[in-house]
């Protein structure tokens, strides 16, 4: 019988997942992740993301058992688990997800090093799925990859998708591995997982995508902006982690959260033609950022005497997600207002959000900071106008500030034009910024 292997990733899913399809073809098929210390003990390895990783991780083993497989659960370096289970199961063949990040091709080479130093005959293969449309598959007649967006989103809408894989029915394991046990939360990290964190797995990106399918998708471009509303889809960390398959999305969704899409697309292609993106501007703006250690905690915690941008603050660390909106507000706010490096901002938000994509998170950040990809690098999101436009009524502001909560309509984004003795009664800060300024 031949045998595969199966290397999950990011692609945590059994629906339309085509290095899974591909390693089913086999009589035999072992499904394997591998929690690599590199990650666990690097600034990924964080409470919120590793907690939504197991949850996933014990959606996925569910799955594949209910077709008869199992999840082969390591720990170690990949390339070393992957050379030891082909050894062990005599696996002719090695499927994994197309990953571009610096830190995946880095992966993918040391496996193809392992099997080549233990003389394995070994085909390694990686396939489509972490994005719509894989990094490298557009490319401009000037140039390696798209350095703007518009013409990149009219090369992504004419692109020609991959067909979507089938779930496979039936996995068999071979005898004699061992899939070992998950380990606990506690036995990975330190610290605590925000508390409303949502949960992690397939199953539940499954049920949020049909539900925000059926109820909000139609409305989306009306209200994505709107931060009291919360009607975005909230499936970037499904999306992230592969729970949910971004072709499959970006085929059932509207045209305006397709664009979204092709955004995380963009990003995954600069950064593939980039990799220091998360670390070095990708265009010099030769600015002078600020060392403010006062401000940037201020900003960290949620204390900027800002409402808008405390209370975007606040839902990080509650949730482990935050607002589109709120993301950018908060970010233009440190880098533009407060003058302080995008990377520092980048490195606060990978600490929390589950949802903290390499590439689209950097992307991102660079875009509001003017060193990215920016058309309009010179722009700059007034916090009290985006307050006032977004958030009219005040409703968000009071659900993440609850010194706040009794200030009634839209003077809630100012509470520092409140007579004295109200405002020495909230217990909130009066503003690191000169309001007036603005």
């Amino acid at each position: 019988m031949d045998t595969s292997l199966m290397l999950f990733t990011r692609d945590l899913r059994v629906r339309d997942n085509p290095a899974l399809a591909a390693a089913c073809e086999a009589d035999q098929v072992v499904p394997v992740f591998v929690f690599d210390d590199a990650i666990l003990d690097g600034p990924f390895g964080v409470p919120n993301r590793i907690r939504f990783l197991l949850d996933s991780l014990a959606d996925l083993r569910r799955s594949l058992g209910e077709r008869g497989g199992d999840l082969v659960v390591r720990r170690g370096d990949p390339a070393e688990e992957v050379a030891r289970l082909a050894r062990e199961t005599g696996a002719g063949s090695l499927f994994l997800a197309d990953e571009r990040s610096a830190y995946a091709t880095r992966r993918l080479d040391r496996i193809r090093e392992a099997v080549r130093a233990d003389g394995l005959d070994l085909d390694v293969s990686a396939h489509p799925g972490i994005t719509v449309v894989t990094p490298g598959e557009l490319i401009p007649t000037s140039g390696d990859h798209y350095k703007v967006f518009t013409p990149y989103w009219r090369a992504w809408e004419a692109a020609r998708w991959r067909p979507a894989a089938d779930a496979p029915e039936k996995i068999r394991l071979p005898s004699g591995v061992k899939p070992g046990a998950l380990p606990r939360l506690a036995d990975l990290i330190s610290g605590s997982p925000s508390p409303a964190l949502a949960p992690g797995g397939e199953g539940a990106g499954r049920e949020r995508m049909k539900a925000w399918l059926r109820e909000d998708a139609t409305a989306y471009d009306d209200v994505r902006d709107d931060l009291a509303a919360d009607r975005t889809s909230r499936l970037s960390p499904y999306v992230k982690f592969g729970c949910v398959s971004p072709r499959e999305l970006a085929e059932a969704a509207p045209d305006a959260y397709r664009r979204q899409l092709a955004w995380r697309d963009f990003h995954h292609q600069v950064a593939a033609a980039f990799p220091e993106l998360p670390r070095r501007d990708y265009r010099s703006r030769d600015r002078r950022w600020k060392d403010d250690e006062d401000a940037f905690a201020a900003w960290c915690e949620g204390t900027t005497g800002v409402p808008i941008v405390d209370a975007g603050m606040r839902q990080l660390h509650r949730e482990g997600f935050m607002h589109n909106r709120a993301r950018l507000i908060t970010a233009s706010f440190l880098t533009r207002d407060l003058g302080i490096d995008w990377r520092r901002g980048l490195g606060h938000f990978n600490e929390w959000l589950v949802d903290g994509d390499v590439a689209d998170n950097a992307g991102n950040w660079q875009w509001v900071a003017g060193t990215g990809n920016s058309t309009r690098p010179d722009q700059v999101m007034n916090p009290f106008r985006q307050a006032s436009r977004f958030d009219p009524r005040g409703d968000y502001v009071r659900r993440y500030v609850p010194e706040l909560a009794g200030v009634e309509g839209s003077g809630v984004h100012r509470p520092w034009t409140l007579d004295e003795d109200r405002r020495r009664s909230l217990g909130y800060p009066p503003p690191i910024i000169d309001p007036d300024d603005r």
